[in-house]
Order: C-alpha cells, then structure tokens, then sequence
C-alpha cells in the first residue's frame, strides 16, 4: 500500500468550510488529525458562490484560527424581508442582538483559502487528489479505502467524521438519506444597483420564487429560486433579461439595476440523515443534512455541527467513544430539526399565491416587525441557531 497507514486519532473526509473547522478544532485539542479532501491542493476553486455566514459563525471560523481580521468580507447590518404583491415586511438588525453586525458575505474560493492556509499552520495532515471509496466500522478503530494520486491504500482512525457531500453516509449501517427534490435550481449572480448595499441584505419572497441580495463589495450576490427551466433560460439569457425580470420581481428599494454578471445554476435539495452517527463514524455539515438556500442557514448549521462534535468530545480519552457521539447527537438533534424544518416549511408556506394566504404571510411578517421580544428571539435563532 503506498497510503501512509498510520493510525490517526480522527479522519475527517471533506476539506470545505465544514471538515476545515472540524479540523481546526481537533488540532487544538491535540488530536492526531488526518483530512482527505478530493480537490488537489492547487487547484483553482471555480465555485460562484458567495457565502452568507452569520456572525457567530463567522466568529467560530476566527476562534479555529480560520478567520484572520484581514479577510475580504462584506459585513450584513440589516435583513430586510418581504413579498411581492401584497404588504407585510419584517426588518432585522444587528442592534436588535446588540452585535457588530448580524453576519458576513465572502466569497467560497477566498474562505477556502484562509481555511487551507490555517490547516497548515496548525500542522494538520491533508491527503489531497484523494477519495474515499469506503468506510467500515469496527469495534476498536474504523477502516477506510482510499484512492490517492500515488494509487490504492488503507487508512485507520478511531473516530470517522463525514463532512462531504453525503455519498459515504448512505453506505453507513443504519443510516438513510432522506431526499425531496424541490424540482428548482438557484440562479447565482453578481449585481450592481443605482444605491449602494450599504450593510443591507435582503429577503424577497417573489411571485416566481424567493429572492436574496446579499451585499458584495460595491453590489450583491442574487441567489433566486426559479423552475429548473427558467434557471437555465436566465443563465443563457442577456443581461437584460435577467435585469427586467429581476426589477420587476424586486421593485425599486436599491433604485435602478444597472449591471448583472455572469450567472452558475444549482440544482435544489433537500436531504437528512436520520441519525448523525454510525459506530465509529459520525456526520457532519452536507453529509447530514443539505437543504433549500432560502434564509441562508446551511452552512451555518453544518459549522454548528463542526463545533458540536468538537465539544462533545473535548477531554474525551476515545473520540470513537459511543456515549460522547451519543452526546454530539442528541445535541445537533433540535437544531438540525428546527433549521431544516423552518427552511423547508418556508418554501411551503410562500408557495401558495392566494390573496387570503398572502395576507396571512403579511400579517406574520408585521408581527415580527412590531414585536420587539419576537424579532429578538427569531434574529437569535437565525444567528446563533436553535
């Protein structure tokens, strides 16, 4: 076998925002830590995506040593929600949880950067150009067969922590890998508008499907949900197409849109593991559960999982330990539920267009506006989590 076998405390597979923190806070804790990342190391990340991180996870990433204060961010102030066609909005401020600011937007390939970067600093082992072809669990350690550039090999570990896209976990003894197809794509795009972003983010809920403008530099990142082929119809379209149909579906709150970018189409769903551990493996991030983009919470809720795990196990002779993976997961139970729960029922509840059912979703969002304890606790759990 050309793999190095040496037995490693913890394996994480996946190098994203997830396994990189898990990473992090395992090296901290003195763990022997090895990750397997599929991507080679210097290979350019042509990912579109601009990431919406809240502001406690973006303070988790800088704790790990992931987050310096130079990185290229744009801060979140303000989330202004709404619908199209009917009254009815909520407005959430950082003063409302007495913060610096309610989140952050970067962009995917400059966290990965700083993530990879930390890795390294922290003396982190990383396989890259490798995969996972299997896990098994054994009583002791867990087994892994993996593939590296140099050819096949075996790695063992005491504890096995999914943090990829969720293909291992379906293999996994007892666990299953709940799906529903929303049979929708998000539409990603750059765009520029008369005003500038000023801190403000916005939640739209439009007649052809939810809407964000997460603030991006000078302009935003659009992230509409739109039928599978009307996705691929804005992506192939001009410029103006998309700009038209996006005033309209928006209206005039940022003044005139002046200039949309190149668009990258995503195909939507929603899939949970109904248990986040399997003897010696433990799931984490897109491996348990992945979900609808609307109110950004996925990432946030798999950098949860990453903390949770961790402190699960701080002090933990046996990471594999089955009752402090039992911990870990009745833990992550509530806000896994609660968070993938609430994003789906929101595409549920804001798929009717029906003028008494509009009224409701109007009256809910005013509710939340004038109620100060209620905004309070919603902004808190779309901070901090449940």
């Amino acid at each position: 076998m050309t793999v190095n076998p040496e037995h490693a405390d913890i394996v994480i597979v996946g190098g994203g925002p997830v396994g990189a923190l898990a990473a992090l806070r395992f090296a901290c804790a003195g763990r022997r830590v090895l990750l397997v990342e599929a991507r080679a190391k210097e290979a350019p990340i042509r990912d579109a995506r601009a990431l919406a991180l809240s502001w406690a996870s973006r303070q988790m990433l800088r704790d790990a040593g992931g987050w310096p204060d130079e990185l290229a961010a744009t801060a979140i102030d303000t989330v202004h929600v709404s619908q199209q066609g009917s009254c009815g909005r909520t407005v959430l401020d950082r003063a409302d949880l007495a913060l610096p600011h309610l989140g952050v937007v970067v962009d995917y390939p400059v966290l990965t950067a700083s993530l990879n970067a930390a890795l390294e600093r922290a003396g982190v082992m990383v396989l890259w150009q490798s995969r996972v072809e299997s896990v098994k669990s054994l009583p002791h350690y867990a087994r892994l067969i993996v593939t590296t550039p140099e050819g096949p090999g075996m790695l063992t570990a005491r504890l096995v922590v999914l943090a990829e896209g969720g293909e291992l976990a379906g293999t996994l003894p007892g666990v299953k890998r709940l799906s529903h197809d929303y049979r929708q794509c998000a539409v990603l795009a750059p765009i520029t508008t008369e005003r500038p972003p000023q801190g403000v983010a916005y939640e739209r809920f439009a007649a052809q499907g939810p809407l964000a403008l997460l603030p991006h530099g000078d302009g935003f990142m659009l992230v509409w949900t739109r039928s599978a082929d009307d996705a691929v119809r804005l992506r192939d379209s001009d410029d103006s197409v998309l700009i038209a149909e996006l005033q309209q579906a928006f209206g005039e709150r940022q003044g005139r849109i002046l200039t949309a970018g190149p668009r990258a189409v995503f195909p939507l769903a929603l899939k949970q593991a109904n248990r986040l551990v399997s003897g010696r493996v433990a799931l984490i991030g897109n491996a348990a559960q992945t979900m609808h983009p609307v109110a950004a919470q996925g990432l946030n809720l798999g950098l949860r999982d990453a903390a949770g795990l961790a402190d699960a196990l701080e002090g933990v002779a046996d990471p594999g330990d089955a009752r402090a993976l039992a911990v870990f997961a009745g833990a992550r139970k509530l806000d896994s539920h609660a968070v993938v729960g609430f994003t789906h029922g929101l595409i549920r509840l804001f798929d009717g267009h029906s003028p008494l059912v509009k009224t409701v979703r109007g009256a809910g969002m005013m509710a939340l506006d004038v109620l100060p304890p209620l905004r309070r606790a919603f902004a808190g759990h779309l901070v901090f989590g449940v």
